[in-house]
């Protein structure tokens, strides 16, 4: 079932903002007609009482009978009006007509307590506004003064008119002004729609800032703000893969070609000693190959945490135990002796426990392959302590150590020391695993000689974690 097609922004903000007008000026020009309506009743029928009165005033008693002491001429200007017909009758108590015109007669009486009240009726087959006036001088006596309503009724229209007809205008010219308004703000939006759709899938460089120079609206520029970010990440997603394949790709092809040709080599051969031998040097390479893939896994996970990374309290002494009991069977085998010292007590600092172990692993590794004096017996140290408001992480060894003028660069990716390219193996990643791996955690690697000017020592600075 195919889904009902959504209404664009731009209908759905005039929409929003149109029905509401056109709703709130409806109510409001038909109150502001409903009170001169009001007001335009209440003085033609205040004139008609003033005609009454002014009719009971001229009523006198004559015998026993009642009289209107007016002439006709007197009457006709009473009661003149220039276009309306007016029809006035003066009863008494009986009903008998006094004086006016004969039939025109009104309904009951509103409220007894009340002297006057307006009417409705039909005379001689016209519709008529009427007021009913009772006196009770010089006789009880009522008095009924009508007239039609063509003029009110005239009046009303043209009150309607210039009242509703500016406010329609007005009305309408809001109308397109906020169209134009609406069409104006959204016009960006649907212009960055279009730059997004019209992109190649291989771009993925920033929005160009011309495109949005005309918004005004700045959730227009967030939007296109928070477009760039996600594309500048996507660009680094994209770029990590490629690196990563490209690095995996030209290191793997040495040590994979090695083995494939030992294993020839060896398969080549009959005696089993020559077999043993290529083995162990398929098994040699297979282990290069392995531990730089995991390097290269590293700095692929490098990249990709910038943007995910989290600090939490982490008790550094713990891990450095953690990860030093593992080491000691291969510590052992290599005849290296392992020192350890500031493991007993926790020490809470700001990072992440993937991250730290990681960048201590590979300080662990490059002491063991590269921290080593041919003949000489090996030496590893592993502390932990505070210098000022900072906690350091310091491996150390009695190995050649580092040029201090190349100590910089070997924190740079494919750079390797003196002893790495003398022993053939690594491919210059570790130490740039770990400056990596504690930019990401706001902690220091640092390069130094290590004790008594012997050796390295590679330590990190922590910022600590409150208590």
């Amino acid at each position: 079932m195919t889904a009902a097609p959504r209404a664009s922004l731009r209908t759905r903000l005039l929409r929003h903002v149109t029905l509401p007008l056109l709703l709130t000026c409806s109510l409001g020009a038909a109150l502001a007609v409903g009170i001169a309506a009001y007001f335009t009743q209440r003085a033609f029928d205040r004139a008609m009482l003033d005609d009454a009165y002014l009719l009971g005033a001229h009523l006198v008693q004559r015998g026993d009978r009642l009289a209107l002491n007016m002439s006709a001429d007197d009457i006709r200007t009473v009661l003149y009006d220039q276009s309306e017909q007016v029809y006035f009758a003066v009863l008494d108590a009986q009903g008998r007509l006094v004086a006016g015109h004969a039939g025109l007669r009104a309904g009951p009486d509103g409220d007894d307590s009340s002297e006057w009240h307006y009417t409705d009726l039909r005379y001689q087959g016209q519709d008529l506004r009427a007021v009913v006036l009772r006196r009770s001088q010089p006789a009880p006596v009522r008095i009924i003064v009508a007239l039609t309503t063509n003029s009110r009724s005239a009046l009303l229209r043209q009150l309607v008119l210039f009242s509703a007809a500016p406010q329609v205008a007005l009305l309408l010219g809001l109308v397109l002004w906020v169209r134009h308004i609406v069409s104006h703000d959204i016009r960006p939006l649907s212009r960055l729609q279009e730059l997004v759709e019209s992109r190649d899938a291989a771009d993925l460089s920033p929005l160009p800032p011309q495109a949005l120079a005309d918004a005004a609206s700045r959730d227009v520029h967030g939007l296109a703000s928070a477009i760039d970010a996600l594309l500048g990440r996507v660009a680094q997603g994209v770029a990590a893969q490629r690196e990563f394949a490209g690095n995996v790709a030209h290191e793997l092809r040495t040590p994979l070609a090695g083995i494939r040709a030992l294993a020839e080599y060896g398969l080549a051969q009959r005696d089993p000693a020559q077999w043993r031998e290529q083995l162990q040097a398929v098994l040699q390479s297979q282990q290069r190959a392995s531990r730089l893939v995991d390097q290269l896994l590293a700095v692929a996970l490098a990249n990709e945490a910038s943007a995910a990374v989290q600090l939490l309290r982490v008790d550094l002494a713990a891990i450095s135990r953690e990860l030093l009991l593992r080491l000691l069977p291969r510590a052992d085998k290599a005849g290296v002796e392992l020192e350890a010292s500031g493991l007993d007590a926790p020490a809470w600092v700001m990072a992440d426990p993937a991250l730290v172990e990681g960048l201590l692993s590979n300080l662990l590794d490059n002491a063991l392959r590269y921290g080593l004096r041919p003949g000489e017996p090996g030496y590893i140290r592993l502390e932990v302590h505070r210098s000022g408001e900072r906690l350091m992480l310091a491996v150390s060894d009695r190995g050649p150590g580092i040029d201090a003028e190349r100590r910089e660069s070997l924190k740079l990716r494919w750079r390797q020391g003196s002893e790495g390219v003398r022993l053939g193996a690594g491919a210059g990643l570790g130490l740039a695993i770990v400056q990596r791996y504690a930019e990401l955690m706001r902690a220091e690697l640092r390069l130094d000689d290590g004790d008594d000017g012997i050796g390295l020592r590679a330590s990190v600075a922590f910022s600590p974690a409150a208590a």
